[in-house]
């Protein structure tokens, strides 16, 4: 096996090894590859040249370990991740790391990604282990899968503090040989505190439960830079979505925390202000400089805040936050053969954000001295620079504010700024692309769907309707088995690895976006039926659901989890959809498997609120004053369409939804104008005359807020 080293063009090497004819490389790799060059995820494949004997995780790893009874060596990571790429280029590329690691271990790469459950639970063994985790994860495990000791990043060589891994691997290579009842030992304890992890606890909470999730984050809340905690700073969103529903409660100081944060967020080094876009976290307090990747997920969930920011202020400056994200993913993220890319790399050409960084004399290169020193001083691009002798662009004050402070009339301003912004964006674009994960995660696409629907719902811009769908489609159609259970990720021509329930669980969320934007049947139909599938598949004793389904792989426990984490549990979406589709189909089934979804948790969750906020605002929802609206006409009418723009611009905490059509029986009594379209309304324990207009439903709406 060849070790490549050296740094290139990420995007053409997997494209390089992912067309190569593989009928006539032996089933080892050959001399110049190994197992992983049959892999389709792009993360194996970045390691399929190198010395390592990696295989793929499964049961021929398993029983090489156990015939030649030795530990596994389990590395976990993605393909868009700075420091696996680190830990590859010094470690994984080098001879002697790979002859210590082939002659007394066999090596299981896994990406993280495609399979969360092993990801989750081995990341939880990292943590007790040694109080922190991250990516890469590398565990070592017995045979039989049982880990006894865990490390995220080893250079060949200690450094700084840090191991190295020719030393650590032959330290536990003794310790594999000599003292193997240790070993055990250490798998006993280990698997006895990841059962005590996994347990639930039911409880009854009532209001005390939103006001101790609220005090928890106004005690971390920075009143200086917005956001929560110091460094490194997370965009959290779903921090923000439950902040609006505080504010919405009668809490005003939760509106300012959620306004203050998204707007340093936007102005900060950790927003693209060429190409839009979030990037991953920020490293210091100020959002100023990035982890330069952009995941799928953290596009979609900001995308809604940013919604549910201008639903609930009317601010366009929101809305234009939401067109500049979704934009981003319709020029960036679409796929070759259909759904949304999963990430873009930190990394070009060994160097983290080196695609995004820029000097001054290129700036004034590109636009000319004028217009530079307009741009760089709105943008606080300075000859020394702000990382590593080059330039994040940031925004220090916003475009209306410099506009104003330098005299300048702030249309106009706005104008020339998109030109340059154009000019820029030419000369980016000629430069060694990021790395982008082209698999598509069905988990990740729903949450995508969920924030293209409610793009259109705040802007009325039908292409976010018309990419939503055919993301939809795409799933549908290739994401899931003839016998309709859906598939966790498809990436070169393939499907694989049975849904887990966030897939379940994002999509419905999506699904149900869409419905509430469009009206469309067939989307709720699609909801209920992965709702109920769902239900049959990942149910859990008490309520709540397993994050694997009943068909799949039980790597050590089957876990019920509903902690979020940077993405909202599985659990608390899967209760909330419930709770939703109950509400719109009037079905006491669904909403009591929601309620009991909910309640399996609130016990973990009175005592860590801000970890369950997700579930917290399920618990809300599920005792909430509603406000039903019931929309009755063709659904296509350009009438009902303008009531339903109407809710959409809304902020609704407890909204229900639903075409007349699509409630129970007694749906009938609430019939159309002869012609036109009419909404009806029930909250606060009355029903309202029905309204035909758009700006009555208006009215109708602010006096009810």
């Amino acid at each position: 096996m060849a070790a490549h080293g050296g740094f290139h063009d990420e995007n053409e090497k997997l494209h390089r090894l992912a067309s190569l004819d593989k009928s006539r490389i032996p089933a080892d790799g050959g001399a110049d590859f190994n197992r992983l060059i049959f892999a389709d995820s792009p993360y194996l494949l970045q390691h399929a040249e190198n010395p390592v004997d990696w295989f793929q995780w499964g049961e021929e790893a398993f029983a090489k370990a156990r015939a030649e009874d030795k530990p596994i060596f389990l590395s976990i990571g993605y393909a868009t991740c700075h420091w696996c790429h680190v830990m590859a280029h010094e470690s994984f590329e080098d001879r002697e790391v790979a002859k210590a690691l082939n002659d007394s271990f066999v090596a299981i790469k896994v990406d993280r990604e495609e399979r969360p459950d092993i990801d989750d639970q081995f990341m939880a063994v990292a943590q007790m282990i040694s109080g922190s985790g991250g990516w890469p994860l590398n565990v070592l495990l017995t045979p039989d899968k049982k880990p006894f000791f865990a490390a995220t990043y080893l250079p060949k060589e200690r450094r700084m503090g840090v191991p190295g891994i020719i030393d650590l691997l032959e330290r536990i290579s003794r310790f594999w040989q000599r003292e193997r009842d240790k070993v055990e030992e250490s798998c006993s304890t280990i698997m006895a505190s990841l059962e005590r992890l996994n347990r639930t606890e039911p409880a009854y909470a009532g209001g005390e439960l939103e006001e101790a999730a609220f005090n928890q984050l106004a005690a971390m809340y920075d009143d200086d830079w917005g956001g929560f905690g110091q460094a490194p700073k997370f965009p959290m969103p779903h921090y923000i979505s439950f902040l609006l529903r505080c504010w919405k409660a009668g809490r005003p100081e939760a509106l300012q925390m959620a306004e203050h944060t998204l707007t340093r967020m936007r102005q900060g080094g950790i927003y693209d202000q060429l190409g839009f876009g979030i990037h991953r976290y920020s490293v210091d307090r100020q959002w100023l400089v990035p982890h330069f990747e952009k995941m799928l997920y953290d596009q979609a969930l900001v995308a809604i805040a940013f919604a549910e920011a201008f639903q609930a202020t009317g601010k366009n400056y929101y809305r234009e936050v939401v067109r500049e994200i979704l934009n981003y993913c319709l020029v960036e993220m679409t796929g070759i053969d259909g759904g949304f890319c999963s990430a873009q790399d930190a990394d070009t050409e060994g160097q983290e954000g080196k695609f995004y960084l820029w000097a001054a004399a290129e700036v004034k290169e590109v636009l000319g001295e004028e217009a530079a020193r307009l741009f760089c001083r709105l943008f606080d691009i300075t000859e020394k620079g702000n990382f590593e002798g080059k330039n994040i662009l940031h925004l220090p004050v916003s475009i209306a504010s410099f506009a104003d402070r330098e005299g300048l009339i702030a249309e106009s301003f706005k104008g020339e700024l998109i030109k340059w912004r154009a000019k820029l964006l030419t000369v980016r674009q000629k430069r060694v692309r990021p790395l982008r994960d082209a698999k598509v995660l069905t988990a990740w696409n729903g949450l995508l769907i969920a924030a293209l629907a409610k793009g259109y719902g705040v802007t009325g811009d039908e292409t976010y309707l018309r990419a939503a769908e055919s993301a939809v489609t795409i799933i549908l159609e290739k994401l899931q088995t003839k016998e309709g259970r859906l598939s966790r990720s498809y990436h070169l021509g393939q499907a694989k690895i049975p849904a887990f329930l966030e897939d379940y669980a994002f999509l419905g969320w999506g699904l149900l976006e869409l419905y509430q934007v469009s009206l469309h049947q067939g989307y709720l139909f699609q909801a209920l039926r992965l709702a109920r599938d769902m239900i049959r598949l990942f149910s859990a004793p008490g309520g709540g659901f397993y994050d694997n389904g009943m068909d799949a792989e039980e790597v050590l426990i089957r876990q019920k989890n509903a902690y979020d984490g940077a993405m909202p549990s599985g659990n608390s979406i899967a209760a909330m959809n419930l709770l939703r589709l109950g509400k719109i189909l009037k079905d006491d089934s669904l909403e009591t498997a929601g309620e009991h979804g909910v309640g399996a948790f609130l016990g973990n969750a009175l005592q860590q609120p801000a970890g369950y906020l997700q579930l917290i605002m399920a618990h809300d929802y599920q005792h909430a004053e509603k406000i039903e609206i019931t929309l009755a006409g063709a659904r296509e009418g350009a009438e009902i369409r303008a009531l339903l723009a109407t809710v959409n611009r809304h902020f609704i905490a407890g909204l229900v939804l639903r075409h007349a059509e699509d409630g129970d029986a007694g749906a009938g009594t609430m019939e159309a104008p002869a012609v036109g379209a009419a909404a009806y309304i029930c909250a606060s324990g009355a029903c309202r005359p029905p309204v035909t207009t758009a700006d009555e439903l208006e009215s109708l709406l602010v006096e009810l807020e």
